[in-house]
């Protein structure tokens, strides 16, 4: 078992629902291990579970990085959380008697029901939230002002049936993740944080293991894109999206476009066949596709997780990572009010970035 993954204590549970979670706990692990202050600090005893989702790229990813986990020494546990009806209960049934031994739990997704459910099980005393992705930023925003745990895209509407039933698990997760007497609250994260809640501590997230483990890339002449999901999540309108695009490909010479993992097989068809770009379905975060390389010596991206933690991935390399802003014409009707600021904000807080103006359309 490596060096790095020996000091994460001998009751660590790590849940990950997605390929960047689970890098982001690697990247704790890691943080962790050089940082630890007394000699005498426990063995080695990472357990990451993975609570599968059904979509396969997303599928694909995580058992890429679970493979890299087992290589640092991590135990991982792969849960079919969403097999089925009955799946929920029987991992949940699963999982409780490891939840209750624990001293400390690592999560990626405090707005996740699956994990808001596991925290009202574990009685760990630590608890530690990694990134998933620019979702940090609201949850923090959130945390600190005693709102209800709401994802940025869906502030703003009215609650649903299910919102309201899960609402007292919710009500629980979140004073759980209130630091107390009874336990502790870290933050790890890449993301900015200008006034982290009250009583939280914030670790902050190199990239320290990507940087390590992975590269220098070969970098090539020309400039690729990043996809985004924000027209799976109804936020950008598929036209405006397409359009904008095909004008920053125009621009600035790209060639190829990294797909997001939750961009539509449809829309990637139809964008590949309007702009000529090479399609590529990443199977690892973008973050370690960019620092194995090739890579372009312009990475274009839209605001988005990748404008706050590729910049980290890709210190001391010659690449430049470039932001389109969102024009608010792209915005959808059925997106949230809160929606223009969020990603204004995202773009607005990236360190080490070059600013683009919203593109026109070609």
């Amino acid at each position: 078992m490596s060096r790095r993954a020996g000091s994460a204590g001998p009751r660590t549970l790590a849940f990950v629902e997605s390929p960047v979670q689970l890098l982001n706990v690697l990247e704790w692990a890691h943080e962790h291990a050089r940082t630890r202050e007394h000699e005498d600090a426990p063995g080695a005893g990472l357990t990451l579970v993975v609570l599968s989702p059904i979509d396969p790229m997303t599928r694909g990813q995580l058992r890429r990085m679970a493979e890299l986990a087992r290589e640092e020494g991590h135990e991982v546990r792969w849960e079919e959380a969403r097999g089925g009806a009955m799946a929920p209960f029987q991992t949940i049934g699963g999982l409780t008697g490891m939840l209750r031994r624990a001293d400390r739990v690592v999560l990626g997704d405090p707005f996740s029901r699956y994990v808001q459910l596991l925290l009202t099980i574990t009685r760990a005393r630590d608890l530690v939230v990694v990134d998933d992705g620019t979702a940090t930023m609201e949850f923090v925003a959130q945390l600190a002002s005693g709102e209800r745990l709401v994802r940025w895209h869906r502030k703003g509407g009215r609650p649903g049936p299910r919102d309201l039933v899960f609402a007292p698990v919710s009500s629980v997760a979140r004073r759980r993740l209130t630091p107390s007497e009874d336990h502790r609250v870290e933050i790890f994260s890449s993301m900015p944080m200008e006034e982290p809640p009250a009583g939280v501590t914030v670790t902050a997230n190199t990239f320290a293991w990507t940087r390590g483990r992975f590269g220098p890339p070969r970098i090539t002449k020309g400039a690729d894109m990043v996809g985004t999901s924000l027209v799976e999540t109804g936020v950008v309108d598929t036209d405006r999206y397409l359009e904008a695009v095909q004008s920053l490909a125009k621009t600035h010479g790209a060639t190829r476009y990294f797909a997001h993992r939750r961009e539509s097989t449809e829309k990637l068809h139809r964008l590949a066949v309007e702009s000529g770009l090479e399609i590529v379905r990443p199977d690892l975060p973008l973050e370690l596709i960019a620092r194995r390389g090739p890579v372009g010596r312009t990475i274009l991206s839209f605001p988005s997780t990748v404008v706050h933690t590729l910049p980290l991935a890709l210190a001391g390399t010659e690449v430049r990572v470039a932001v389109c802003d969102i024009d608010p014409d792209w915005l959808t009707d059925k997106a949230s009010p809160r929606a223009q600021g969020f990603l204004s904000g995202v773009t607005g807080t990236a360190r080490d970035v070059h600013r683009l103006s919203a593109v026109t359309a070609v």
